[in-house]
């Protein structure tokens, strides 16, 4: 049994990425070569991005609703009422 590769230069793969994609993406095998070196392209499912525990959990209403800010001085930063709108 016989299996059709798909070979592209460098250049030709860029000018074809989509298509080097999706054959990849459909498990068919795809090799770029440049300069003697072969590169086989390999299609992989990706993990799903973990979910990110906030730092600073809100707790005050006029916080949330940004009554209140952050003001950079030269004693570091402060918590600072915002002026009326």
């Amino acid at each position: 049994m016989y299996i059709e590769m798909k070979r592209y230069s460098v250049s030709q793969a860029r000018m074809r990425l989509a298509e080097v994609l999706d054959s990849a993406e459909r498990g068919e095998s795809v090799l770029i070569e440049r300069e003697g070196i072969r590169f086989q392209i390999v299609a992989t499912k990706a993990k799903p991005a973990k979910k990110v525990t906030p730092i600073i959990e809100i707790l005050d209403p006029s916080v949330e609703r940004g009554d209140w800010t952050w003001t950079d001085g030269p004693d570091g930063l402060t918590f600072t009422p915002r002026k009326p709108r």
